[in-house]
């Protein structure tokens, strides 16, 4: 009668390496909705999954020149694979120092998502389509009015699941001021955070 073997199992345990997440810095102006709306987007499993996303303030809420200069720094880091600004530019009186910030990206490598005249004309393309001249005050007011909020904070869970209806209705104002010859920082209403979605997702 022939022995029967018996196989025997590995005792070892198999280690299921992670893939190595993508790092991402994002620098902003404000200290409520822009640092709100990413923390709402780093607890995407779709996000989380794939990226590290790191949101660095200036503590002094600084002007966006001075937020590409951090993000120009800190993107000598080897571990950082991007860095982004987010920052508005502001209606009737526009931020300083807007074109020497967008060269200065563009010369280093730092990506931006600029809102114009706000972030929160971003926040109201979740809403609704918008395509009408705005000042600051204005999208702020219509903003809070379309969300119910009586601060500046944001409930992020209202906004995740409309993210991309907003991008789809930035990314049509974009190409309506490209079709009108419009150009920055005339290009009263956009956003750019459509750009920033895409790289993330």
């Amino acid at each position: 009668m022939s022995q029967r073997h018996r196989e025997t199992k590995s005792l070892k345990r198999k280690i299921a390496r992670r893939p190595e997440l993508r790092t991402v810095v994002v620098f902003c102006e404000g200290k409520n909705s822009e640092p709100d709306y990413i923390n709402g987007l780093k607890r995407l499993p779709e996000i989380a999954d794939n990226t590290s996303l790191n949101l660095e303030l200036h503590p002094e809420q600084g002007v966006p020149l001075t937020l590409v200069k951090m993000a120009a720094a800190r993107l000598a880091d080897p571990e950082v694979d991007e860095c982004w600004c987010l920052f508005d530019v502001e209606w009737p009186k526009h931020h300083p120092n807007l074109s020497d910030a967008r060269q200065l990206a563009q010369a280093k490598g730092v990506k931006l998502a600029i809102s114009n005249p706000c972030f929160e004309l971003w926040l109201i393309l979740h809403h609704r389509e918008f395509t009408r001249f705005v000042n600051t005050a204005d999208a702020e007011r219509m903003s809070r009015q379309l969300d119910g909020r009586t601060g500046k904070r944001i409930d992020s869970a209202t906004y995740m699941p409309l993210r991309k209806q907003a991008a789809h209705r930035a990314e049509a104002l974009e190409k309506r001021h490209t079709n009108n010859s419009t150009t920055f920082p005339d290009d009263n209403p956009s956003s750019g955070m459509h750009h920033f979605l895409r790289a993330l997702e």
